[in-house]
């Protein structure tokens, strides 16, 4: 494998730029880059995700992985962290520090980092986490989804205008990938994707009616938010009927939302 200094050496050269260029560019010495390309020392892990972003390549290329064994090995991680996502938070955080280890700066797995982190309470890792994939990642779904938790996370430490700028960086689209896929694709790939979308669109409706339910209550209005507390209790019970497709998930659809159903018996016993 190539060594990293070598590397940025070799980018700098393609793409036609000095040492002090590049260093002006990352707020460190010429002579700092210098080392790091003749292998003396190396540059420090918070400027990784710079460094691949002022060449225009991935983290991974950048170490010069093979790019097909890395996907491959991360997509392996990401599905043992979804295990836990419902039942263990932490453990799925582990799965993917652990996985950090082998693969630092990688888009998808620190994505799914900030996604598993407890907020407010780690809302400043969060915050810098997707700061950074922003910046850096040369994927799109990765860079909305970190404009969303940041906001989230914005939200949790109650810096509102701050969550409102976020949100403003997340398109608004009435159709999803899936959605599209299950209506034109065909076969196995077309019930796949509808199942998918069918547990997401699921979930989405019943923290709308729980959200509009609870802004009723608050202005007076029991009765309209008693209906839409009602409306949510059905729709969790009749998808709790449903099978679970475990090719898709490794949940059901019940446990999947156990916070709404016991947030539901609590609104409607009251």
């Amino acid at each position: 494998m190539i060594q990293l200094g070598e590397k940025i050496k070799s980018l700098r050269k393609r793409k036609n730029v000095s040492q002090e260029v590049f260093a002006n560019y990352l707020g460190v010495s010429f002579q700092a880059v210098s080392k790091w390309e003749n292998g003396i020392t190396m540059p420090d892990v918070a400027a990784i995700p710079a460094i691949a972003s002022f060449f225009g390549v991935s983290t991974d290329e950048l170490f010069d992985f093979n790019l097909y064994e890395i996907e491959k090995n991360v997509s392996a991680i990401v599905d043992e962290h979804s295990k836990y996502w419902d039942t263990d938070k932490r453990k799925a955080e582990r799965i993917i520090r652990d996985g950090l280890k082998k693969y630092p700066g990688n888009d998808v797995l620190l994505n799914c980092l900030i996604g598993v982190l407890d907020l407010p309470e780690q809302s400043g890792e969060v915050i810098s986490t997707a700061k950074a994939l922003i910046e850096s990642t040369k994927y799109d779904d990765v860079r909305l989804d970190a404009w969303r938790i940041l906001a989230e996370a914005y939200a949790a430490q109650g810096e509102m205008q701050a969550a409102k700028d976020a949100i403003e960086h997340i398109p608004e689209l009435y159709f999803s990938k899936l959605e599209v896929a299950a209506r034109l694709l065909l076969g196995e790939e077309r019930y796949l994707s509808a199942q998918k979308q069918k547990r997401l669109s699921a979930e989405t409706l019943v923290d709308m009616l729980l959200i509009t339910g609870n802004y009723l209550k608050e202005q007076g209005d029991t009765e309209k938010a008693n209906s839409q507390f009602d409306i949510a209790q059905k729709v969790i019970d009749a998808l709790s009927e449903d099978f679970t497709e475990t090719r898709c998930f490794k949940t059901s659809f019940s446990e999947r939302l156990r916070d709404q159903r016991d947030e539901l018996t609590c609104l409607l016993n009251k």
